[in-house]
């Protein structure tokens, strides 16, 4: 006998939980590939790395029940937060100095449709475990929460069924009524 496969042990997600929800800045890797990507920029080094700089000192992560959310900046403060239920697609980007350095980013996106992703987690050398964490969550709030753009309640199957018979009973009835009066 096959028995009937379970689900993983929820102490597992728990730990997985409480690692991401630990991830509050960047790893200092990031300031030094702020400073590689400002030396690409010779003439303007000293206005580009200040901003970098600034930046990397602000930067900010928050995981939550509900969402998740960056913020940085001094003068210009910026802060972006989604639901779990708007995430559309997640991206782990490492181009080759993030490989060289052991960090990475995960590009978050919603159906806003920018070519960009909507928020991003750089800097972190736990990528992968973001990104997990981020698709386990992204699927339980489609599957069991209200679809943000309809508010509508979650349905069971049972109540789906109810309801397309429903529909298709009215649909006949409409169109028998069609019929006789064209007779």
């Amino acid at each position: 006998m096959n028995p009937e496969p379970t689900e993983a042990p929820p102490v597992a997600f728990e730990g997985l939980e409480q690692r991401v929800m630990a991830i509050v800045r960047p790893k200092p890797e990031l300031l030094r590939l702020y400073l590689l990507y400002a030396l690409f920029t010779v003439p303007a080094f000293p206005i580009v790395f200040l901003v970098l700089y600034f930046k990397y000192h602000t930067l900010k992560f928050r995981f939550d029940r509900e969402g998740v959310g960056v913020s940085y900046g001094i003068l210009f403060r910026r802060e972006h937060y989604l639901t779990y239920a708007r995430i559309q697609d997640i991206h782990l980007t490492r181009d080759l100095f993030e490989r060289w350095l052991g960090i990475g980013s995960v590009e978050i996106q919603t159906a806003s449709g920018g070519s960009g992703g909507d928020l991003a987690i750089v800097g972190t050398d736990q990528f992968e475990i973001i990104r997990d964490y981020l698709y386990i969550k992204m699927r339980g709030a489609h599957a069991h929460g209200t679809h943000p753009a309809s508010g509508a309640e979650p349905q069971t199957n049972d109540q789906l069924i109810a309801a397309l018979r429903e529909t298709a009973s009215a649909l006949r009835e409409t169109t028998r009524a069609i019929e006789e009066s064209r007779q």
